[in-house]
């Protein structure tokens, strides 16, 4: 099990919950992962990393499957204009490799927004810490866990 994986665990663990991890391929997309979870494409928790242009700090958006952030709607929200964030940044605050970003977990403290969309849904999935594996979440527990605060910063 790699180490990403472990963290992912221990922090569901931790919060008192039961983790339901499931190895699921390599997903490449939010169609892809919900087809190997047989789940409706907005369960599915897509972790975007933006780095910001001011604080220089990567902050992270969590958005159903089927939406797209809007970085600059999201910069509104994040109090600052975003830029892309590079690999090295993810890893170095969240401890995650592009793909494999899970909304948990993270190395370093990560300021985190919440599609209002998800807690449309009893359950969710998300990115477990690798590209292959995802782990189910209420929406409520999401919140609770990451401490994301729902804002609109979607494309409409």
């Amino acid at each position: 099990m790699s180490k990403s994986l472990k963290r992912v665990r221990a922090a569901l663990e931790d919060a008192g919950l039961t983790p339901d991890i499931r190895e699921v391929g390599q997903s490449r997309t939010a169609a892809e992962a919900a087809e190997a979870a047989a789940c409706h494409i907005d369960q599915i928790v897509k972790s975007i990393v933006f780095r910001g242009e001011d604080s220089g700090a990567a902050v992270l958006f969590l958005t159903a499957g089927g939406n797209r952030v809007d970085a600059a709607r999201a910069g509104a929200v994040a109090g600052e204009p975003l830029g892309k964030a590079d690999a090295a940044l993810i890893r170095a605050q969240t401890g995650f490799a592009i793909g494999g970003v899970a909304p948990v977990g993270h190395l370093n403290p990560i300021r985190t927004w919440l599609d209002p969309r998800l807690p449309d849904f009893d359950l969710l999935w998300a990115a477990a810490g690798t590209p292959r594996h995802i782990f189910a979440v209420t929406p409520a527990d999401l919140a609770r866990l990451t401490g994301a605060h729902a804002a609109e910063f979607t494309a409409p």
